[in-house]
């Protein structure tokens, strides 16, 4: 059992769950490795100073340099707007540091090209914050789809549907300001992620990006509301994802559905710990999906509780993917998602972004 100094920079909505995920991970799984809340960086001395009171830092800074810099920082995560991303990471490796990012890598696919390119001439751990993929529901899906519970896989349907932004007079913030942070930089991310795990690499895309709600109170909307797209996996498998953040009435919409030669599953992250499974064996009449609570035989389950169907929550997905970062800095071996497989997904946004301005499918592997 070793200590690792711990690096946040950023101490907002994210910097605050990292920070309360690095604090737990140790005790919830028993790492080797033990994080030390070192530093915290904010954008300003008074709000570094508040995030470092309140999250139990050792030390605090408004300038992300000084922690990068910091000898007692062993490793870092990036929770800032994706603006930052690259030359924060870069500045990290260069000094032989872990990472770990919040997604979506930088504000394009040049610069998470460049942050890939660093991540893998340091030869140190790196990864990219997808949280949701992380649940135990979604973990057992991967299984049983690895292990070909439900057959080959025909058919792929997803969707990350949210309302924060459905009612049209909701005012015009932050949120409706360039490209990073409309739907498509916000919400794709997340479930374009999740079909790259469950599915593999994207071939082709066919899609349709579309602005509700062009004025809101307070200003002009510049980015995108909500998006459908068709697309062709790399091992022929048919798929079709909508993204929205109008979707009136869904809270938390990261759901799939999934068909097989032999069965299919459902899942729905309203509904966390529960997945869906039909298996295509036995009489009709006794045919149907059964729902199968998550419980201790489920993938990072037990460590949280030993109890079927009570459930894990947001704040423990974090808690997995601090675990998981942890696992590649003390083995040395990359832990899904990489900066790679980071790289695959804003692939697959800049053709969505391609396929919708000029009205025609797009391979992914061009652009």
């Amino acid at each position: 059992m070793a200590e690792i100094g711990i690096g946040i920079v950023g101490g907002g909505y994210m910097g605050k769950a990292h920070s309360v995920a690095m604090a737990a991970v140790g005790t919830v799984f028993e790492t080797r490795l033990r994080p030390r809340l070192e530093m915290i960086c904010a954008s300003s001395p008074d709000s570094a100073e508040r995030y470092r009171r309140a999250f139990g830092f050792a030390r605090a800074t408004h300038d992300w340099r000084i922690l990068v810099e910091d000898p007692q920082v062993d490793a870092i995560i990036i929770a800032t707007p994706q603006a930052l991303h690259r030359e924060i990471a870069e500045a990290a490796f260069a000094v032989g540091k872990p990472v770990m990012c919040e997604k979506p890598m930088g504000t394009s696919v040049a610069e998470a090209q460049a942050m890939v390119d660093a991540a893998e001439a340091s030869g140190q751990a790196n990864m990219v914050a997808y949280n949701y993929i992380r649940t135990p529901a979604s973990q057992f899906a991967r299984k049983l789809i690895a292990d070909g519970e439900i057959g080959d896989v025909t058919w792929f349907r997803a969707e990350h549907t949210e309302d924060f932004y459905a009612d049209p007079l909701a005012p015009a913030t932050w949120r409706a300001e360039g490209r990073a942070n409309g739907n498509m930089g916000d919400l794709a991310p997340h479930i374009l992620n999740a079909a790259l795990a469950l599915i593999g690499p994207v071939r082709s895309v066919m899609a349709d990006i579309e602005t509700v709600h062009s004025e809101r109170p307070g200003g002009t909307v510049t980015n995108d509301d909500h998006a459908q797209i068709m697309c062709r996996f790399e091992n022929g498998v048919m798929g079709h994802l909508y993204i929205s953040r109008v979707a009136t009435g869904r809270k938390m919409g990261y759901a799939y559905e999934i068909f097989g030669t032999k069965g299919s599953i459902r899942f729905d992250q309203e509904d966390q710990n529960a997945i869906w499974l039909y298996r295509a064996e036995g009489p009709e009449a006794e045919r149907g999906f059964r729902k199968i609570l998550t419980g201790p035989a489920h993938p990072d389950y037990l460590p949280f509780c030993q109890g079927p169907g009570h459930g894990t929550g947001y704040q423990d997905q974090i808690i997995i993917e601090a675990h998981d970062f942890l696992k590649a800095i003390d083995t040395g071996q990359p832990v899904f998602p990489t900066f790679r497989d980071g790289l695959a997904v804003n692939h697959v946004i800049e053709a969505t972004w391609a396929s919708s301005e000029t009205r025609s499918w797009q391979d992914v592997a061009t652009l």
